[in-house]
């Protein structure tokens, strides 16, 4: 009787670990990948908002947030008063010109790729040794200064392409506000100035730098005219080339004046290029301001100890700040060791170790993402590159990880431009899709929002996977990805923060 209960109760106890482990296992398998929400239909609109901006700008919507407020002060370069400019979309200027919204985009993706390849031959040039005379134009210099002797562009994709935001910034004394690009892949500031021999459309008036009491052209001798990549001296007058690799170039006479932050400053004697003769992408604002790490950046000449920026997205109409000396890296941001090439000092690269999707990691090989000996590969941040770049290998992991989990999702057009994984979202108005996290060297990580990598295509609801191989060693973060991350770059430390929901 005894031996009956026993095995009666054993077979309780048996049956009841076999449902317990059955229950656990279906558990484990019907658990959902992790998800995140699409607006579809928020995004579909502002693709319609974005062509109807007025170029003048009257219609942007300003979104300063309260602790970044400026406030009148002094400002000196060995000072570390914080400076803060308004931060916009370039396309709230170039939207206008583009007949609908896909026109836009592929202007942007064309655009994009000029970029892309200019960026990875100045990083080739400098891992294989590449002087900088051998860029240089040459120069009969027993003839006086012609600006179509400077004209063409030193090395197709020898420098890269303008970038993809711009501030309101002033030059000269009395100062003179003006629309700048920014651009974290670019050391030398410049802007347009009388007297023209060619310049393009832009919405101030060109500067004149005989208007401005401060303004002082530099002598061939002087350590800023030596640091360009592309100079030569006329009646001893510094002049410089840039030339970008979207066909821009600009062309001048390379000075110091002072820069003017809004109410939050200003710096004097800058060295900036006065471009005489510039051609190419940059219409509706007036220069360019280099935000790099090199010698001759924005950042360098005011001995800036740290810098962010906020994207806003480019579709909104919406603007942000872009900071100097002012935010710090919270205990809840993630953080990324900000690396340095020895090979050149120009980028920003970040210690990435590889993505999630739909909370499960990429199997992807850590080298990938490494600078070798030779300062060839990594992967750089770059507010001016739109679209992020993945060698193919990251690229395939990546993009087959987030098919496999969208396999319910439509699929559209087989291929547009640059992307190969596109869906057709026409008939929703929202959409839960899988989650794509950036983790980084040190184990932080941050999930991107939806709308940084399913972005419109047409008005029409056609979304696709925002990201794109590269036969290039080098990988690139691009804008698409940092829109609405408030991106922190600790130079005295080394050390990069991101900050979601932080503009």
């Amino acid at each position: 009787m005894a031996l009956a209960r026993f095995f009666s109760l054993l077979s309780v106890i048996t049956l009841s670990l076999f449902l317990f482990a059955s229950n656990a296992s279906s558990r484990s398998l019907s658990t959902p990948h992790k998800t995140t929400v699409l607006n579809v239909a928020s995004s579909l609109q502002q693709t319609q908002h974005i062509l109807s901006i007025d170029p003048t700008r009257s219609s942007l919507t300003t979104t300063t947030r309260p602790e970044f407020e400026s406030k009148s002060i002094p400002f000196f370069p060995n000072s570390s008063s914080p400076l803060t400019l308004e931060l916009h979309s370039r396309d709230t200027l170039l939207a206008p010109h583009h007949k609908d919204y896909k026109s836009l985009v592929l202007s942007r993706l064309e655009r994009d790729s000029s970029r892309v390849a200019a960026i990875a031959a100045k990083v080739r040039f400098s891992v294989e040794g590449v002087d900088r005379s051998d860029l240089k134009p040459v120069y009969n210099d027993e003839t006086m200064y012609n600006p179509e002797e400077l004209t063409t562009p030193v090395v197709s994709g020898a420098s890269q392409g303008s970038g993809e935001y711009f501030s309101r910034i002033g030059v000269g004394t009395p100062a003179k506000e003006m629309y700048m690009v920014l651009d974290t892949g670019s050391d030398v500031n410049w802007l347009q100035c009388k007297p023209c021999s060619d310049c393009y459309e832009q919405s101030d008036p060109v500067f004149d730098p005989a208007e401005s009491s401060t303004y002082k052209p530099l002598k061939c001798a002087a350590p800023q005219c030596a640091s360009l990549e592309v100079s030569t001296c006329r009646s001893n007058k510094c002049l410089y080339q840039v030339s970008y690799g979207d066909g821009s170039f600009t062309v001048g006479e390379y000075a110091t004046d002072t820069v003017t932050f809004g109410d939050s400053g200003k710096v004097n004697d800058v060295a900036l290029g006065c471009g005489h003769d510039n051609e190419g992408l940059f219409m509706g604002a007036a220069g360019l301001l280099g935000l790099g790490g090199g010698a001759l950046s924005m950042t360098n000449q005011i001995n800036a100890t740290s810098f962010s920026y906020c994207l806003v997205d480019r579709d909104s109409g919406n603007s942000s700040s872009l900071d100097f000396n002012s935010v710090q890296i919270g205990d809840g941001d993630a953080t990324a060791p900000l690396l340095r090439n020895k090979k050149i000092d120009t980028f920003y690269y970040v210690g990435l170790s590889g993505f999630s999707v739909g909370g499960e990691k990429v199997e992807i090989p850590s080298s990938v993402f490494e600078v070798d000996a030779a300062g060839a590969g990594g992967v750089i941040l770059d507010c001016g590159t739109a679209v992020t770049r993945l060698q193919t290998e990251a690229y395939n992991a990546l993009r087959d990880a987030f098919v496999k989990l969208a396999k319910d999702f439509k699929n559209a057009t087989s291929s547009i431009s640059l992307f190969d994984t596109c869906y057709d979202f026409s008939s929703m108005s929202s959409v839960n899709v899988p989650t794509v996290a950036f983790h980084f060297t040190g184990g932080k990580s941050i999930d991107l929002p939806a709308k940084n990598y399913l972005i419109p295509i047409d008005d029409a609801g056609t979304f696709c996977f925002a990201f794109a191989p590269t036969s290039s060693e080098l990988s690139i973060i691009g804008n698409v990805q940092q829109q609405g991350t408030r991106i922190t770059y600790n130079l005295e430390n080394n050390l990069i923060g991101l900050s979601a929901n932080k503009c």
